[in-house]
């Protein structure tokens, strides 16, 4: 019994991570639709985040401890201040207009290949900053190399060349499930993709929405070791980037009030279900799972996203899903394994080079003891 418990325990996270996947490419699919429909992005990215916020910044204080020890309160300065700042801008403001802008001209499996990006943009700011030395003697740095340029292949081949439909059907109707409401004069329940598209602005709109991420990991690497208390940390980011986030909706829809209504009660779902899985969940099972099993195993499953987004547009979404842009996503999805495996083999040799430093520095004292004797 015991024994069962445990396997049921270790496979636990994968069914999570998975489950999690599927969810996260379910609710792309929701916000495409409402995307459609007539909702603003910029709105719906106000209030999303503004009720994650409401949600994080309260529990950010009351359930905070230093894993039990007792630490002075860093001191909120003006650098810190401006580091929140920046990470709010590039974490929140930029990196959600841009994917959710994106979404609006293209379709959720190019976001799934696009997000695949971050790593080779992580990759090449850590060599721009000097982060990371160009060490080609390394078989990890080589590793990661050969990834970044399959990544970019594979990147340019989805932006450039959508190819046929997969399973193309005589209708023009794109979806099987529709609204008969008349109030909503027979809009589509869900979308994968629209018409027209603009395929290679939403492409170059969701790689900028990676190279903001890959900014923002940049920024909060730097941060964490300043501010050493993460969840107030997110907190107050989140605020700040929701802050900016109204800011730039207000600049954008300030000659449409009615942006800002809610139509229906699926936008009101919709920004509930966002907030509480993409900005409360989501990030509380990716540490809890991070720190049970290292930092690799949360990343492994990104990937996913491309299996769960092509199965639902062959399935369910006819004449919305082409060849070139599923075999664009593969070869992406290719080259972020080929990275974290060049991470990997990298982190390996580190461990290798401390081990044999801490035994180099042994035997010099080894041969003294022997000398004296």
């Amino acid at each position: 019994m015991e024994s069962k418990i445990t396997k049921i325990w270790e496979i636990m996270p994968f069914i999570v991570m998975v489950m999690m996947e599927g969810c996260t490419i379910a609710l792309t699919i929701f916000a495409k639709t409402e995307l459609n429909n007539g909702m603003s992005p910029f709105v719906f990215i106000v209030y999303t985040n503004a009720l994650a916020t409401i949600i994080l910044f309260p529990s950010s204080f009351l359930l905070h401890n230093n894993g039990g020890r007792k630490e002075p309160t860093p001191s909120f300065t003006f650098s810190l201040f401006m580091r929140f700042l920046l990470l709010g801008f590039t974490g929140i403001t930029m990196t959600q207009s841009f994917s959710f802008l994106g979404l609006s001209y293209s379709s959720p499996i190019l976001v799934c290949a696009m997000g695949l990006l971050i790593p080779t943009f992580n990759f090449l700011l850590s060599l721009i900053s000097r982060e990371r030395e160009l060490n080609l003697r390394s078989s990890g740095f080589q590793v990661e190399v050969i990834g970044v340029m399959v990544s970019i292949i594979g990147g340019v081949e989805a932006e450039f060349f959508k190819g046929p439909l997969i399973r193309p059907t005589s209708s023009d109707d794109k979806l099987q499930f529709t609204n008969t409401n008349n109030n909503n004069n027979n809009k589509p329940l869900f979308v994968f993709s629209s018409v027209p598209e603009f395929w290679v602005l939403g492409g170059i709109l969701l790689a900028s929405a990676s190279l903001s991420v890959a900014l923002w990991n940049f920024i909060q690497k730097k941060t964490v070791k300043e501010y050493s208390e993460p969840m107030k940390a997110v907190a107050y980011y989140s605020l700040i980037g929701t802050i900016l986030s109204a800011i730039v909706a207000w600049i954008v829809e300030r000659d449409d009030a009615t942006a800002w209504k809610l139509n229906h009660d699926m936008q009101l779902i919709l920004i509930l279900l966002t907030a509480l899985f993409g900005g409360v969940i989501r990030p509380n099972i990716q540490i809890w799972f991070t720190r049970m099993k290292g930092p690799f195993y949360v990343p492994l499953f990104k990937p996913f996203g491309i299996a769960f987004a092509t199965t639902f547009g062959v399935c369910i979404f006819p004449n919305s899903l082409h060849y070139g842009s599923v075999l664009g996503a593969a070869i992406i999805g290719m080259g972020y394994y080929t990275i974290m495996w060049g991470q990997m083999k990298g982190e390996e040799e580190k461990r290798s080079d401390e081990s044999s430093d801490n035994l180099d520095k042994k035997i010099p004292l080894l041969q003294e003891k022997m000398e004296e004797v």
